[in-house]
């Protein structure tokens, strides 16, 4: 094996690494919540980050607190008002076409 041959195989898998490593970083985690005051689960993707976002932003909280380290107190407070402010476009939408 040539020192070329060598050094362009240790830059091509330099290469594969570090597009692998970024194309973690970029994706999107979701997952389950359970609601148990409704006793209801929830998937926490964007439409649900952004119920999220809104609601502390009507509440005077951080939105980039992680909602699974909030106080149950306030998870609770959060499940009443996302229940109380749920997707009423898309139910408006949805009854319109029935």
């Amino acid at each position: 094996m040539s020192l070329g041959s060598h050094a362009f195989r240790s830059l091509l898998l330099a290469g594969v690494l570090a597009s692998s490593l970024a194309g973690i970083a970029c994706e999107h985690h979701y997952y389950r919540v359970y609601d148990r005051y409704y006793t209801d689960y929830h998937v926490w993707n964007n439409d649900e980050i952004a119920h999220y976002h809104r609601w502390a932003d009507e509440t005077h909280r951080d939105h980039d607190r992680d909602f699974r380290k909030l106080p149950a107190e306030e998870q609770k407070e959060y499940w009443t008002w996302r229940h109380n402010h749920g997707d009423h476009d898309r139910d408006d939408r949805d009854h319109e076409h029935h």
